[in-house]
Protein backbone atom coordinates (compact mmCIF):
# COMPACT_ATOMS: atom_id res chain seq x y z
CA UNK A 1 0.00 0.00 0.00
CA UNK A 2 1.64 3.30 -0.75
CA UNK A 3 1.56 6.44 1.52
CA UNK A 4 -0.75 8.82 -0.41
CA UNK A 5 -3.48 5.99 -0.65
CA UNK A 6 -3.95 5.78 3.07
CA UNK A 7 -6.77 8.17 3.89
CA UNK A 8 -6.22 8.44 7.48
CA UNK A 9 -2.82 9.86 6.64
CA UNK A 10 -4.61 12.64 5.04
CA UNK A 11 -5.77 15.02 7.28
CA UNK A 12 -2.65 14.84 9.20
CA UNK A 13 -0.84 15.65 5.91
CA UNK A 14 -2.87 18.70 5.26
CA UNK A 15 -1.75 20.31 8.89
CA UNK A 16 2.08 19.38 7.78
CA UNK A 17 2.10 20.59 4.58
CA UNK A 18 0.04 24.27 5.85
CA UNK A 19 3.02 24.47 8.67
CA UNK A 20 6.07 23.81 6.56
CA UNK A 21 4.51 26.79 4.09
CA UNK A 22 4.24 29.10 7.23
CA UNK A 23 7.19 27.82 9.08
CA UNK A 24 10.04 26.80 6.95
CA UNK A 25 13.03 28.72 6.98
CA UNK A 26 13.29 29.05 2.63
CA UNK A 27 14.14 27.05 0.23
CA UNK A 28 17.04 24.43 1.19
CA UNK A 29 20.17 25.80 -1.63
CA UNK A 30 21.72 22.17 -2.14
CA UNK A 31 20.49 19.18 -3.05
CA UNK A 32 21.32 15.96 -1.11
CA UNK A 33 21.91 15.85 3.33
CA UNK A 34 23.94 18.75 3.65
CA UNK A 35 25.21 21.20 6.22
CA UNK A 36 24.09 24.33 5.57
CA UNK A 37 26.09 27.56 6.36
CA UNK A 38 26.73 28.83 10.16
CA UNK A 39 24.46 31.93 9.26
CA UNK A 40 21.41 29.84 8.78
CA UNK A 41 21.89 27.43 12.06
CA UNK A 42 19.52 29.86 13.81
CA UNK A 43 16.47 29.38 11.49
CA UNK A 44 17.22 26.15 11.68
CA UNK A 45 17.62 25.52 14.89
CA UNK A 46 14.45 27.64 15.61
CA UNK A 47 12.25 25.55 12.82
CA UNK A 48 13.20 22.30 14.13
CA UNK A 49 12.44 23.07 17.86
CA UNK A 50 8.69 24.16 16.21
CA UNK A 51 8.61 21.11 14.60
CA UNK A 52 8.89 19.52 18.03
CA UNK A 53 6.56 21.88 19.64
CA UNK A 54 3.74 20.86 17.15
CA UNK A 55 3.82 17.34 17.71
CA UNK A 56 5.67 17.05 14.54
CA UNK A 57 8.88 15.13 15.46
CA UNK A 58 9.70 12.73 18.20
CA UNK A 59 5.88 11.28 17.44
CA UNK A 60 6.93 7.84 18.35
CA UNK A 61 8.85 9.35 21.21
CA UNK A 62 7.54 8.25 25.00
CA UNK A 63 4.52 10.09 26.18
CA UNK A 64 6.19 11.88 29.00
CA UNK A 65 9.08 13.43 26.59
CA UNK A 66 6.32 14.87 23.98
CA UNK A 67 5.46 11.53 22.10
CA UNK A 68 1.51 10.34 20.77
CA UNK A 69 0.61 6.80 21.95
CA UNK A 70 -2.32 7.50 18.97
CA UNK A 71 0.02 8.41 16.61
CA UNK A 72 -0.32 5.87 12.75
CA UNK A 73 3.10 4.68 12.51
CA UNK A 74 3.24 6.31 9.56
CA UNK A 75 3.04 9.80 10.47
CA UNK A 76 7.17 10.55 10.68
CA UNK A 77 7.27 9.41 7.00
CA UNK A 78 4.18 11.90 6.02
CA UNK A 79 6.03 14.98 7.73
CA UNK A 80 9.63 14.05 5.95
CA UNK A 81 7.87 13.64 2.65
CA UNK A 82 6.18 17.31 3.01
CA UNK A 83 9.27 18.73 4.07
CA UNK A 84 11.39 17.02 1.21
CA UNK A 85 8.54 18.35 -1.35
CA UNK A 86 8.92 22.41 -0.05
CA UNK A 87 12.45 22.46 -0.82
CA UNK A 88 13.13 23.28 2.49
CA UNK A 89 15.35 22.23 5.27
CA UNK A 90 14.97 19.16 6.90
CA UNK A 91 15.84 19.20 11.00
CA UNK A 92 19.72 19.07 11.10
CA UNK A 93 21.83 16.87 13.17
CA UNK A 94 21.68 13.46 13.94
CA UNK A 95 18.86 13.65 16.34
CA UNK A 96 16.99 10.85 15.32
CA UNK A 97 19.22 8.48 15.82
CA UNK A 98 20.60 9.88 18.98
CA UNK A 99 16.84 10.08 20.50
CA UNK A 100 15.99 6.35 19.29
CA UNK A 101 19.43 4.92 21.04
CA UNK A 102 18.49 7.31 24.76
CA UNK A 103 14.46 6.06 24.41
CA UNK A 104 15.60 2.08 23.58
CA UNK A 105 19.15 1.92 26.20
CA UNK A 106 19.46 5.00 27.82
CA UNK A 107 18.98 5.71 31.48
CA UNK A 108 16.42 7.52 33.05
CA UNK A 109 18.26 10.55 34.09
CA UNK A 110 20.07 10.29 30.33
CA UNK A 111 16.35 10.95 28.74
CA UNK A 112 15.38 13.64 31.38
CA UNK A 113 18.60 15.28 30.96
CA UNK A 114 19.42 14.70 26.95
CA UNK A 115 15.80 14.40 25.29
CA UNK A 116 14.05 18.08 26.16
CA UNK A 117 17.32 19.55 25.08
CA UNK A 118 16.70 17.82 21.56
CA UNK A 119 13.18 18.91 21.53
CA UNK A 120 14.42 22.34 21.85
CA UNK A 121 17.81 22.09 19.34
CA UNK A 122 19.49 23.50 22.06
CA UNK A 123 21.53 20.95 20.92
CA UNK A 124 22.39 19.25 17.82
CA UNK A 125 24.01 16.16 17.32
CA UNK A 126 26.34 14.29 15.11
CA UNK A 127 26.86 11.04 14.28
CA UNK A 128 30.35 9.52 15.11
CA UNK A 129 30.45 6.03 13.44
CA UNK A 130 32.34 6.41 10.24
CA UNK A 131 36.32 6.07 10.38
CA UNK A 132 39.43 6.46 7.91
CA UNK A 133 39.32 2.34 8.03
CA UNK A 134 35.91 1.50 9.11
CA UNK A 135 33.31 3.42 6.92
CA UNK A 136 31.56 0.40 5.22
CA UNK A 137 32.63 -2.42 7.22
CA UNK A 138 31.51 -0.07 10.79
CA UNK A 139 32.64 -3.44 13.20
CA UNK A 140 36.05 -2.25 12.13
CA UNK A 141 36.37 0.75 14.21
CA UNK A 142 39.70 1.49 16.28
CA UNK A 143 38.88 4.77 17.95
CA UNK A 144 39.77 3.34 21.55
CA UNK A 145 37.61 4.14 24.97
CA UNK A 146 39.54 3.05 28.00
CA UNK A 147 38.01 3.33 31.77
CA UNK A 148 40.68 5.78 33.77
CA UNK A 149 40.44 5.24 37.49
CA UNK A 150 37.63 5.05 39.63
CA UNK A 151 36.01 3.89 36.46
CA UNK A 152 34.03 7.28 36.28
CA UNK A 153 35.66 8.36 33.34
CA UNK A 154 36.38 6.94 29.97
CA UNK A 155 39.34 8.43 28.04
CA UNK A 156 39.09 8.44 24.13
CA UNK A 157 41.48 8.78 21.16
CA UNK A 158 40.95 8.28 17.41
CA UNK A 159 39.60 9.51 14.44
CA UNK A 160 35.88 9.97 12.93
CA UNK A 161 35.44 10.92 9.12
CA UNK A 162 32.46 11.66 7.23
CA UNK A 163 30.83 13.49 10.26
CA UNK A 164 27.96 15.19 8.68
CA UNK A 165 27.15 18.70 11.03
CA UNK A 166 30.42 18.13 12.57
CA UNK A 167 31.20 21.96 12.89
CA UNK A 168 27.67 22.80 14.57
CA UNK A 169 27.06 19.92 16.76
CA UNK A 170 26.35 20.61 20.53
CA UNK A 171 27.21 16.63 21.18
CA UNK A 172 28.13 13.70 19.38
CA UNK A 173 26.77 10.10 19.35
CA UNK A 174 30.02 8.35 19.41
CA UNK A 175 30.72 4.65 19.13
CA UNK A 176 34.48 3.33 20.43
CA UNK A 177 36.08 0.39 21.50
CA UNK A 178 36.16 -0.80 24.67
CA UNK A 179 37.49 -4.42 24.25
CA UNK A 180 40.49 -4.51 21.90
CA UNK A 181 40.29 -8.81 22.08
CA UNK A 182 36.76 -9.28 21.30
CA UNK A 183 35.17 -10.55 18.28
CA UNK A 184 34.71 -7.17 16.15
CA UNK A 185 31.18 -6.51 16.63
CA UNK A 186 31.43 -7.14 20.77
CA UNK A 187 33.65 -4.66 22.83
CA UNK A 188 32.08 -1.45 21.28
CA UNK A 189 30.31 1.08 23.56
CA UNK A 190 28.08 3.77 22.71
CA UNK A 191 28.73 7.20 24.24
CA UNK A 192 27.17 10.98 24.60
CA UNK A 193 30.02 13.20 23.34
CA UNK A 194 30.10 16.66 24.74
CA UNK A 195 32.02 18.25 21.52
CA UNK A 196 33.00 21.24 23.56
CA UNK A 197 35.15 18.51 25.87
CA UNK A 198 38.76 19.65 25.58
CA UNK A 199 41.12 16.86 23.15
CA UNK A 200 37.82 17.10 20.48
CA UNK A 201 39.08 18.66 17.24
CA UNK A 202 36.51 19.36 14.14
CA UNK A 203 38.97 19.97 11.08
CA UNK A 204 35.96 20.25 7.94
CA UNK A 205 36.71 18.67 4.24
CA UNK A 206 35.95 20.77 1.70
CA UNK A 207 34.62 18.39 -1.38
CA UNK A 208 33.94 18.62 -5.05
CA UNK A 209 30.93 20.49 -4.87
CA UNK A 210 33.22 22.92 -3.31
CA UNK A 211 31.76 23.06 -0.11
CA UNK A 212 31.84 21.34 3.35
CA UNK A 213 29.21 19.41 4.32
CA UNK A 214 31.85 16.56 6.10
CA UNK A 215 34.36 16.22 8.84
CA UNK A 216 37.35 15.07 10.21
CA UNK A 217 36.88 14.43 13.98
CA UNK A 218 40.10 13.87 15.72
CA UNK A 219 39.86 12.88 19.33
CA UNK A 220 43.23 13.05 21.18
CA UNK A 221 42.57 11.97 25.42
CA UNK A 222 38.75 13.02 25.35
CA UNK A 223 37.73 12.22 28.95
CA UNK A 224 34.06 11.05 28.89
CA UNK A 225 31.67 10.76 32.26
CA UNK A 226 30.60 6.85 32.80
CA UNK A 227 27.47 8.35 33.02
CA UNK A 228 27.25 9.05 29.06
CA UNK A 229 27.68 5.51 28.41
CA UNK A 230 24.61 4.58 26.34
CA UNK A 231 23.62 0.87 27.09
CA UNK A 232 25.90 -1.48 28.67
CA UNK A 233 29.49 -1.16 28.42
CA UNK A 234 30.89 -3.62 25.33
CA UNK A 235 26.97 -3.94 23.81
CA UNK A 236 27.00 -0.70 21.64
CA UNK A 237 26.84 -2.42 18.00
CA UNK A 238 23.15 -3.39 19.26
CA UNK A 239 22.56 -0.26 20.11
CA UNK A 240 23.72 1.51 16.73
CA UNK A 241 22.05 -1.17 14.67
CA UNK A 242 19.07 -0.40 17.03
CA UNK A 243 19.09 3.25 16.54
CA UNK A 244 19.51 2.85 12.80
CA UNK A 245 16.44 0.92 12.07
CA UNK A 246 14.64 4.01 13.55
CA UNK A 247 15.41 5.54 10.43
CA UNK A 248 12.39 4.81 8.35
CA UNK A 249 10.82 8.40 7.83
CA UNK A 250 14.18 9.07 5.69
CA UNK A 251 13.37 6.75 2.84
CA UNK A 252 10.10 8.55 2.31
CA UNK A 253 11.68 11.66 1.73
CA UNK A 254 14.16 9.75 -0.76
CA UNK A 255 11.30 9.15 -2.55
CA UNK A 256 9.55 12.85 -2.46
CA UNK A 257 12.46 14.41 -3.61
CA UNK A 258 13.04 12.67 -6.56
CA UNK A 259 9.51 12.83 -7.89
CA UNK A 260 10.32 16.98 -6.92
CA UNK A 261 13.25 16.54 -9.25
CA UNK A 262 11.73 14.28 -12.36
CA UNK A 263 9.30 17.64 -12.70
CA UNK A 264 12.01 19.81 -12.58
CA UNK A 265 13.81 17.75 -14.83
CA UNK A 266 10.67 17.45 -17.55
CA UNK A 267 10.45 21.41 -16.97
CA UNK A 268 13.64 21.78 -18.01
CA UNK A 269 13.08 19.48 -21.22
CA UNK A 270 10.45 21.89 -22.39
CA UNK A 271 10.88 22.60 -26.02
CA UNK A 272 12.83 19.43 -26.43
CA UNK A 273 11.20 17.22 -28.51
CA UNK A 274 13.11 14.75 -30.24
CA UNK A 275 12.57 11.16 -29.58
CA UNK A 276 15.68 10.26 -27.63
CA UNK A 277 14.72 13.02 -24.74
CA UNK A 278 11.59 11.66 -24.61
CA UNK A 279 12.44 7.86 -24.13
CA UNK A 280 14.48 9.20 -21.18
CA UNK A 281 12.64 10.92 -19.56
CA UNK A 282 10.11 8.11 -19.72
CA UNK A 283 12.68 5.61 -18.43
CA UNK A 284 13.98 7.97 -15.49
CA UNK A 285 10.07 8.35 -15.26
CA UNK A 286 9.28 4.64 -14.75
CA UNK A 287 11.64 4.69 -12.55
CA UNK A 288 10.93 6.96 -10.12
CA UNK A 289 7.60 4.91 -10.19
CA UNK A 290 9.13 1.79 -9.58
CA UNK A 291 11.31 3.62 -6.37
CA UNK A 292 7.77 4.66 -4.74
CA UNK A 293 6.45 1.39 -4.80
CA UNK A 294 9.54 -0.50 -3.35
CA UNK A 295 8.58 2.49 -0.90
CA UNK A 296 5.35 1.94 -0.60
CA UNK A 297 6.28 -2.33 -0.32
CA UNK A 298 8.78 -1.51 2.75
CA UNK A 299 6.24 0.64 4.97
CA UNK A 300 3.41 -2.16 4.39
CA UNK A 301 5.82 -4.40 5.64
CA UNK A 302 6.71 -2.55 8.60
CA UNK A 303 3.28 -1.84 9.39
CA UNK A 304 2.74 -6.02 9.28
CA UNK A 305 5.70 -6.43 11.02
CA UNK A 306 6.80 -8.35 7.47
CA UNK A 307 10.02 -6.74 6.77
CA UNK A 308 12.71 -8.78 4.78
CA UNK A 309 16.18 -8.42 5.62
CA UNK A 310 17.43 -6.66 1.87
CA UNK A 311 13.93 -4.29 1.68
CA UNK A 312 15.96 -1.33 3.31
CA UNK A 313 19.32 -1.97 1.61
CA UNK A 314 17.50 -2.25 -1.93
CA UNK A 315 16.39 0.92 -1.71
CA UNK A 316 19.15 2.36 -0.82
CA UNK A 317 21.04 0.75 -3.56
CA UNK A 318 18.23 2.05 -6.36
CA UNK A 319 17.09 5.39 -4.84
CA UNK A 320 21.62 6.56 -4.78
CA UNK A 321 21.81 5.52 -8.89
CA UNK A 322 18.68 6.90 -9.98
CA UNK A 323 19.41 9.68 -8.13
CA UNK A 324 22.40 9.73 -10.14
CA UNK A 325 21.16 9.28 -12.99
CA UNK A 326 18.63 11.86 -12.75
CA UNK A 327 20.89 14.70 -12.40
CA UNK A 328 23.22 13.61 -14.46
CA UNK A 329 20.46 13.41 -17.35
CA UNK A 330 19.64 17.53 -16.41
CA UNK A 331 23.29 18.09 -16.62
CA UNK A 332 23.61 16.81 -20.15
CA UNK A 333 20.10 18.81 -21.34
CA UNK A 334 21.62 22.23 -20.86
CA UNK A 335 24.45 21.14 -23.30
CA UNK A 336 27.36 23.81 -22.99
CA UNK A 337 25.54 25.61 -20.34
CA UNK A 338 26.08 22.64 -18.16
CA UNK A 339 29.28 23.74 -17.37
CA UNK A 340 28.14 26.74 -15.53
CA UNK A 341 28.51 26.56 -11.82
CA UNK A 342 26.39 29.77 -10.62
CA UNK A 343 22.21 30.18 -10.53
CA UNK A 344 19.16 30.97 -8.62
CA UNK A 345 19.08 29.79 -5.40
CA UNK A 346 15.45 29.95 -5.06
CA UNK A 347 14.86 27.40 -8.33
CA UNK A 348 15.89 24.51 -9.82
CA UNK A 349 18.31 25.81 -12.49
CA UNK A 350 21.91 26.43 -13.67
CA UNK A 351 23.69 26.01 -10.84
CA UNK A 352 21.81 23.46 -9.35
CA UNK A 353 22.35 20.49 -11.62
CA UNK A 354 25.85 20.72 -11.17
CA UNK A 355 26.35 21.08 -7.50
CA UNK A 356 23.30 17.97 -7.50
CA UNK A 357 25.59 15.93 -10.17
CA UNK A 358 28.92 15.88 -7.98
CA UNK A 359 26.57 15.26 -4.62
CA UNK A 360 25.57 12.49 -6.34
CA UNK A 361 28.10 9.82 -6.08
CA UNK A 362 27.98 10.62 -1.92
CA UNK A 363 24.85 8.75 -1.34
CA UNK A 364 26.47 6.04 -3.89
CA UNK A 365 28.65 5.99 -0.32
CA UNK A 366 26.79 7.21 2.70
CA UNK A 367 25.23 4.77 4.66
CA UNK A 368 27.40 1.75 2.93
CA UNK A 369 29.08 2.19 -0.22
CA UNK A 370 26.42 -0.28 -3.24
CA UNK A 371 29.17 -2.56 -3.68
CA UNK A 372 29.05 -3.65 0.43
CA UNK A 373 25.48 -3.52 0.09
CA UNK A 374 25.11 -5.87 -2.73
CA UNK A 375 26.80 -8.38 -0.64
CA UNK A 376 24.69 -7.97 1.97
CA UNK A 377 21.92 -8.66 -0.45
CA UNK A 378 22.82 -11.47 -1.64
CA UNK A 379 23.80 -13.21 1.51
CA UNK A 380 21.20 -12.18 4.09
CA UNK A 381 18.10 -11.75 1.33
CA UNK A 382 18.91 -14.28 -1.41
CA UNK A 383 20.65 -16.77 1.05
CA UNK A 384 23.46 -17.11 -1.34
CA UNK A 385 26.96 -18.57 0.71
CA UNK A 386 29.08 -15.85 2.50
CA UNK A 387 31.92 -13.98 0.58
CA UNK A 388 35.05 -15.45 1.83
CA UNK A 389 36.79 -12.58 4.32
Amino acid sequence: MRLESMPELEAFRGKVRAFVTEHAPGIKTHSGVRAPEPGLMPAIREWTAKLYEAGFLGIDWPVEYGGRPDAHPLEPSVVAEEIARARTWPPVGAASLASGALIDFGTDEQRARFLPRIRSCEDVWCQLFSEPEAGSDLAALRTRARREGDEAVFVVDGQKVWTTNGQHADMGYLLARTDAEAPKHRGITAFALDMRSPGVEVRPLREITGTTDFNEVFLDGVRIPAANVIGRVNDGWRVAMSSLGRERSGVAARGAELAAVLEELVRLAEGLDDSATRQALGELAARVHVNAAMIGLAQSRMLHGTEQPADALLGKIFFSELNHDLADFGLRLQGTDGLLTEGDPEAVADGWWQDAHLYSRAYTIAGGANEVLRTQVAERGLGLPRESR
